[in-house]
C-alpha cells in the first residue's frame, strides 16, 4: 500500500513539472541502455546523468547512479523519482509500450539509434544537441571518425579469414550480418560464415558448424572458456579446432554502440592476426603418416 502511495505522489510531482521544450538543453538525463550512458558521457554530458539502466558500468562514475531496471523492463517509479527532463530510449531495444507509458506520465522521451560503426559519430552529435554540449560532442565525433578511418585504412588489405562469433554451447548461437559485431569482423578481414542467417542471431547445429568451416571463433569473456574449448574439441576436424583459434573478447566493446567499439575493433583485428599466423603454421606441418588423400 505504501509503495502505491509513493508512486502516485511521485506521479503527481511529475505531472506538475514544467514541460521541457525541444530546444532547451537537458539538465537531468536518464538513459535506458548501457551504451546510451556511454554516449552521453562521451558527448560531454556525464554530469547531467541522474539515472541509468542496469549493467551500465562505463565510465566508472555511472555505477554510483540510481538504476532504472533492465533495458527491456523499466521501473517507472524509479524514473519518476529522479525527475529527469530528458529520457533517452534505445531505438533497437527499449519496448515501445514502456516509452509510451513514460510519455503519458509527462516525461520527454527521445529515441536514439546507433547500430553501425558509422552511426556512432552521428549519435554523439545528436546527444550533444539535446544537452547543449555541441562543442564537446563535435570534438568527440571528429576524434571517433578519424580513429575509425585510420583503422579501416590499416586493415583494408587484410587476408580474408572465415570467422564467427559464438554465444553459449548447448546449443551454440551465433550472429548474422545484421549484428554490429559482424561489421567489426569484416573491418578486420573476417568473413562471417553465418552472415546470411535470416535473424540477427540463431542456434547452430554441429553439422552446420562443420559445414561452415570457420577458421577463427570469437566469444565473449563472460562465456566459459573451458566449455567453448570442449565444444570445438568435439568438432576436431574444423579448421578452427586444428589451429586452436578461439579468442575471448570483452563483450562490452563489441555489443555497445559507443566510441569504445573501436577498442573492440583493435582487439578483434589483433585476434585475427594471431589466428592467421596459427593457420599458416598448421598448413606447414608435415602430413601425418598414412594421412595421404586416396
Amino acid at each position: 500500500m505504501r509503495s502505491h502511495l509513493k508512486f502516485f505522489l511521485l506521479l503527481a510531482v511529475a505531472l506538475t513539472m514544467p514541460a521541457a521544450s525541444a530546444e532547451a538543453p537537458a539538465q537531468r538525463v536518464a538513459t535506458l541502455a548501457p551504451h546510451l550512458a556511454e554516449l552521453v558521457c562521451a558527448a560531454g554530458g556525464c554530469a547531467r546523468l541522474v539515472a541509468v539502466s542496469e549493467y551500465s558500468n562505463y565510465p566508472a562514475s555511472v555505477t554510483q547512479l540510481p538504476q532504472l531496471g533492465g533495458a527491456w523492463s523499466i521501473n517507472l517509479e524509479a524514473v519518476l523519482a529522479q525527475r529527469p527532463d530528458l529520457v533517452i530510449a534505445w531505438a533497437d531495444g527499449t519496448p515501445p509500450d514502456q516509452v509510451a507509458r513514460l510519455q503519458k506520465l509527462g516525461l520527454r522521451v527521445v529515441w536514439l539509434r546507433a547500430n553501425t560503426l558509422d552511426s556512432i559519430g552521428a549519435a554523439l552529435e545528436t546527444v550533444g544537441g539535446w544537452l547543449g554540449t555541441q562543442e564537446a560532442a563535435a570534438a568527440a565525433a571528429n576524434d571517433y571518425r578519424q580513429r575509425l578511418a585510420g583503422l579501416r585504412a590499416q586493415h583494408r588489405d587484410e587476408p580474408a579469414i572465415r570467422a564467427m562469433y559464438q554465444i553459449e554451447t548447448s546449443p551454440a548461437y551465433t550472429i548474422s550480418a545484421a549484428s554490429p559485431i559482424s561489421e567489426v569482423m569484416s573491418l578486420c578481414g573476417g568473413v562471417n560464415v553465418f552472415a546470411a542467417l535470416p535473424t540477427i542471431s540463431a542456434a547452430i547445429g554441429q553439422e552446420a558448424m562443420l559445414a561452415a568451416a570457420p577458421e577463427v571463433v570469437l566469444y565473449g569473456r563472460e562465456e566459459s572458456a573451458a566449455a567453448i574449448r570442449a565444444y570445438w574439441a568435439r568438432l576436431g576436424s574444423a579448421p578452427v579446432a586444428r589451429a586452436g583459434n578461439l579468442y575471448a573478447i570483452d563483450p562490452d566493446l563489441l555489443g555497445r554502440a559507443s566510441p569504445r567499439m573501436l577498442d573492440g575493433v583493435i582487439a578483434v583485428c589483433a585476434a585475427f592476426d594471431q589466428a592467421r599466423s596459427r593457420l599458416a603454421e598448421v598448413r606447414r606441418r608435415p602430413t601425418e603418416p598414412g594421412a595421404a588423400a586416396h
